[in-house]
């Protein structure tokens, strides 16, 4: 389509490079068919959800002050309980992101003298302060909660046996966290996700089960509140969202553990009762609304960057091949310059702050320079079109998220097209 060149030439996509993205595309047909079938599953949870809980006009509109008796924060709460299956959920703007929601999971249901545990071995670097891992004021180690972790054994799998031996008497919690984050380990499944659960449930079940969410919302056709999870946890500037919400975090699960998460984030006694949604509702729910079918371009779109690097000789996580459970996709680069190289591109091929050229620096939470690039309409969004990685070995950029495929399709060939530019390519 000479038309459709041509403006790729103006975006500065070489004709060379484009026709090298139609040739990958052409071979995905079948992975986003799949993709498309799970995302009108979730479409119709989603929507049979607001049905079900009769949202009207008057739920878009926002209260002040305490926020006592916020109709619509309510219902948008029972609506969230109905899609993830889960006795209950606190869904409010008052929680930051995805580091804040965890926060108030883990230090409103652990006490002096519970020990968390990690299953699934080192968590995301921005819970590191929060657990005591690297000290910091306020911290679980804090307060006399200890931690101690499992890791995940060579092949990604779960160490069955060192976790039975870690669970004691004082273990609490286990928290689970689905995505990778700064690691190159397999993401994990809700099935395998379930299978954990009814693994430590079966030590002790009294021990609650709390899942990181993050990035995996939509992708699959079950979340984990479905296999057993007493807490699921994620943040509305990623996949719940729909690129609309302009901040705000949820816990959903069993209801005595979303309560005390309540009395955390506000004070004892108050609760849920209390917090203003002031005008952020609408987005709230038409951006939920949205969410599967923005998961799945943005899901497309990481499969379409997987199959473009492993042609060019790069390792991926996941491979094109393998199956996804969230909109992550990694690609090690073992250098730095290409890992910077890759988030030029992602900034330059963005709607907002498109001429802005990101650096790497020292960001709060994080133990190294981090280079991040986000020209989003929310900030630091990561359901739009992003990019990011610390700049430590084995210098591994991680891409996500995007409103639209074609916009995800262009940003990937541009950091194709950086790369030859730069001449940093193994194979093309």
């Amino acid at each position: 389509m000479d038309q459709l060149n041509k403006i790729y030439e103006s975006l500065g996509i070489s004709g060379a490079v484009y026709a090298y993205g139609e040739k990958v595309l052409k071979k995905l047909d079948r992975r986003f068919r799949e993709i498309d079938q799970i995302a009108e599953l979730n479409q119709l949870k989603v929507l049979s959800a607001f049905q079900k809980n009769e949202v009207s006009e008057a739920h878009l509109s926002g209260t002040s002050g305490y926020g006592y008796n916020d109709l619509g924060r309510d219902t948008l709460e029972k609506v969230y309980a109905d899609i993830f299956h889960a006795e209950d959920a606190l869904v409010r703007p008052q929680i930051t992101c995805g580091t804040h929601a965890l926060s108030l999971a883990l230090m409103s249901n652990l006490r002096p003298g519970d020990e968390l545990l990690s299953p699934v071995g080192k968590p995301y670097d921005t819970l590191e302060k929060v657990i005591g891992i690297r000290e910091a004021p306020g911290s679980l180690k804090e307060y006399g909660i200890t931690y101690r972790q499992v890791d995940l054994l060579p092949d990604g799998s779960f160490d069955f046996d060192r976790i039975r031996k870690a669970i004691n008497p004082l273990t609490k919690m286990v928290n689970i966290q689905r995505s990778r984050g700064y690691q190159t380990r397999p993401t994990l499944s809700v099935d395998s996700i379930g299978q954990l659960i009814a693994f430590i449930k079966n030590i002790n079940p009294l021990i609650i089960c709390m899942v990181d969410n993050c990035y995996g919302e939509f992708v699959e056709a079950i979340e984990p509140t479905d296999v057993g999870a007493d807490l699921c946890v994620g943040s509305l500037i990623k996949n719940p969202g729909g690129g609309l919400a302009p901040l705000g975090g949820y816990i959903t699960g069993r209801s005595e553990y979303v309560k005390q998460a309540a009395f955390r984030l506000t004070a004892p006694g108050l609760g849920k009762e209390v917090g203003a949604s002031l005008d952020v509702l609408r987005s709230f729910y038409q951006g939920l609304f949205l969410a599967p079918t923005v998961t799945a371009a943005a899901l497309k779109g990481a499969i379409f960057a997987a199959s473009i690097y492993e042609k060019a000789g790069f390792k991926t996580m996941p491979r094109p091949d393998e199956s996804y459970h969230d909109i992550i996709q990694a690609v090690i680069f073992e250098d730095a310059e290409a890992v910077i190289a890759f988030c030029e591109a992602i900034q330059a091929a963005a709607p907002i702050d498109s001429h802005v050229t990101p650096i790497p620096a020292r960001m709060p939470g994080y133990e190294c320079p981090v280079i991040m690039a986000s020209g989003s309409f929310i900030s630091g969004s990561s359901i739009e079109l992003s990019a990011d990685g610390p700049i430590r070995p084995p210098y591994a950029v991680y891409f996500q998220g995007g409103l639209s495929f074609p916009h995800v399709k262009f940003g990937i060939l541009k950091t194709l097209q950086s790369l030859i530019d730069k001449k940093l390519l193994k194979n093309y």
